[in-house]
């Protein structure tokens, strides 16, 4: 694992946030329900693809520009699975940035773009759900992955 960033989730020790970053991931499921994730190269878990916003660009161009660079696929957004705000998750970083989660999850198609590995993921693939409980994946993943499996009538607000 490479240092430099340390998620707290419910935990009593971790450290008050400083900032809060609008940011946002994808859920792509291929034509065999397999879903889109790639192995950080931060944490070593596997994630989502996505990331924070740039000034000037709407969160959906954000999550499109954000699984091109991490990914390789080009998506176009289909839907929302929810907005995931709890403060109780923060990110540490090296720099002294402690980050209050905020993220709001899309539903994304794959449209076309080749499965490439970039500099922030070690691995990059569909993963079938049933392999979701062997691998590492963090608990804030594993909760959108369990609202995708519940196939929620509406979004998730939180």
């Amino acid at each position: 694992m490479v240092s430099g960033r340390r998620d707290y989730y419910h935990d009593p020790a971790a450290p008050r946030a400083n900032s809060l970053v609008p940011g946002g991931s994808a859920l792509v499921v291929d034509e065999h329900g397999r879903v889109l994730l790639q192995r950080r190269a931060d944490s070593g878990n596997w994630a989502l693809p996505g990331g924070t916003m740039d000034i000037g660009e709407t969160l959906g161009d954000c999550i499109v520009r954000e699984v091109k660079e991490e990914t390789g696929l080009d998506i176009e957004i289909t839907g929302l699975l929810g907005v995931y705000t709890d403060p109780q998750h923060v990110i540490a970083y090296a720099d002294g940035e402690v980050r209050q989660e905020f993220n709001i999850t899309y539903y994304g198609r794959a449209i076309g773009g080749t499965l490439a590995v970039s500099d922030e993921s070690t691995d990059v693939r569909f993963v079938d759900p049933a392999e979701f409980d062997r691998i590492p994946i963090h608990e804030t993943v594993r909760l959108r992955l369990r609202h995708h499996a519940e196939h929620r009538a509406t979004p998730y607000l939180g």
